[in-house]
């Protein structure tokens, strides 16, 4: 990388002032936030504000457990009772590819609609947002309309209903898709791309399994902490990835172990949208960089790459963002009275790598390669160097070794070693390489998926509209034999596997 030629002390000075001029833009950009529904009915009260907005037929996005599991019947029903026709497109998938989307672009057609209600993780609301876009500006495909403000006309509008609780894409103005063909991902921006509206329904997050609670919320934490430490940040960014990173470390470890606690779903659900505002004005940093290319070439889900990145990049970052990392640590209630900031910003990395632990966040990257690493580090450098306002900058040698940290077979101790490896801030890591717990083995999408199918019944690609509507409690208790009361959770704990990241 040529980067890599120049001195360190020159590529900091050039880039870091290329980033300053940039984040001068970033600071003044007028972006639109969405109006906000928040609590239990949510979707209900969203589906009727839809309707009263006077649209005649909407596209709901989405996918098949969701579908399967009812969790559509209080948006479709107050559509219908609101006057306003829907048509169901429920094939999304985990980082939805080109294909898929441009499926989706057939149906938006087919059934001549007028605007895109998404429902579901980060998947479903940027495979909406890619279809709004794509039906303004028909001569252009979606690898034209990747990079920024591309699409000449304004987006079709786009209402939101996030199921889980990280993504914050119901509040940014990107929308990521793969390109299966090239092994890579496209980001789509434009400040039009912000939802018009987003519910934020605590009760369709219930039954979402420890696993995929556990990778979100991180991922909603990276946001937060990203945008505060990076070098756009602004007093009203500072403000939001504080109150996002409290929520966080007040209410995910119950959010995962007491799946149906509302209030922590919902503050959860706060969590992410607030860091979901952040980032989208002061940007993200190099766990996004690498994160991309883990999910790119193995397609590993977004929120587990972020999480199991973030530890590493702290202690990268340490000596740059020592004063931030104390701020963030007392906002998080980590450390203890009177400490210095140097000792408050170790606190929250060790609270950051404890939190991880307790909630199952694996240490290592099961699909990495050691042969891949090199690829995977400059492809993130390209990344964060050319668009992204980090404290610190890495060389290509640190960036491998902080990848390589996280192969299978360095385990623990390449935490251990990594510090030393990356010319990071000795003894940061927050424990001894032994006390480091690894979570156990997780099933794989295509088994979770042959689970989902045996639970609840192979469904079509499109459904209907009468098909949406109902819940699934019935037809789940007949697969899984649990009672009635409990037929719609056992339904979630096998099917849900399948819900994106």
């Amino acid at each position: 990388m040529i980067l890599d030629l120049i001195p360190e002390s020159t590529r900091a000075a050039g880039l870091g002032a290329l980033m300053k001029g940039a984040g001068a833009v970033s600071r003044v950009l007028p972006i639109p936030q969405p109006t906000l529904l928040v609590g239990a009915g949510a979707s209900r009260r969203l589906g009727q504000a839809v309707a009263a907005f006077g649209h005649a037929r909407v596209l709901i996005v989405t996918d098949q457990v969701i579908v399967r599991l009812g969790l559509l019947q209080g948006l479709s029903e107050a559509l219908a009772e609101g006057g306003t026709a829907f048509a169901v497109f429920d094939e999304i998938t985990p980082d939805a590819p080109i294909p898929l989307i441009e499926r989706g672009i057939a149906a938006f057609r087919e059934h001549d609609c007028d605007a895109l209600v998404a429902v579901g993780g980060g998947s479903a609301i940027d495979a909406a947002k890619a279809i709004a876009v794509a039906i303004a500006n028909p001569g252009r495909s979606l690898r034209a309309l990747a990079g920024y403000y591309k699409g000449l006309r304004t987006p079709m509008p786009v209402y939101a209903v996030p199921t889980t609780a990280g993504t914050g894409s119901e509040v940014t103005v990107a929308a990521v898709i793969a390109d299966p063909e090239r092994h890579s991902k496209l980001v789509i921006v434009d400040t039009r791309l912000v939802p018009r509206m987003a519910a934020l329904d605590p009760a369709l997050m219930t039954g979402l399994p420890s696993a995929i609670t556990a990778a979100t919320g991180i991922d909603a934490l990276t946001h937060a902490v990203e945008a505060f430490i990076g070098n756009w940040a602004t007093a009203h960014t500072d403000a939001l990835a504080l109150a996002a990173v409290g929520l966080v470390f007040a209410n995910l470890r119950t959010a995962c172990h007491e799946g149906e606690n509302l209030q922590a779903r919902e503050n959860m659900a706060l969590a992410s949208t607030w860091a979901g505002m952040a980032f989208t004005r002061a940007n993200v940093g190099y766990v996004h960089a690498i994160a991309h290319q883990f999910g790119g070439l193995y397609h590993t889900p977004h929120g587990l790459a972020n999480a199991i990145m973030l530890p590493h990049v702290l202690r990268f970052s340490l000596p740059a963002v020592t004063q931030r990392l104390a701020r963030l640590a007392r906002r998080a209630g980590l450390g203890e009275a009177g400490q210095g900031d140097k000792d408050l910003a170790q606190a929250f990395i060790e609270g950051v790598c404890a939190l991880e632990r307790d909630i199952g966040i694996p240490t290592t990257l099961a699909a990495l390669r050691e042969e891949d690493i090199p690829a995977l580090a400059r492809a993130a450098l390209l990344e964060a160097h050319t668009g992204y306002p980090v404290p610190r900058y890495m060389t290509q040698a640190q960036c491998e070794a902080m990848i390589r940290a996280v192969l299978p077979q360095v385990g623990q101790a390449g935490q251990a070693g990594q510090a030393a490896q990356a010319g990071e801030a000795a003894g940061a890591d927050g424990g001894a390489p032994g006390t480091r717990r690894r979570a156990g083995p997780k099933p794989s999408r295509k088994a979770a998926s042959k689970a989902a199918g045996k639970a609840a019944g192979k469904a079509p690609g499109k459904v209907s509209s009468e098909a949406a509507s109902k819940p699934a409690s019935k037809a789940a208790s007949k697969a899984t034999g649990a009672t009635p009361a409990k037929s719609t959770r056992s339904a979630a704990a096998a099917a849900r596997k399948r819900t994106s990241v």
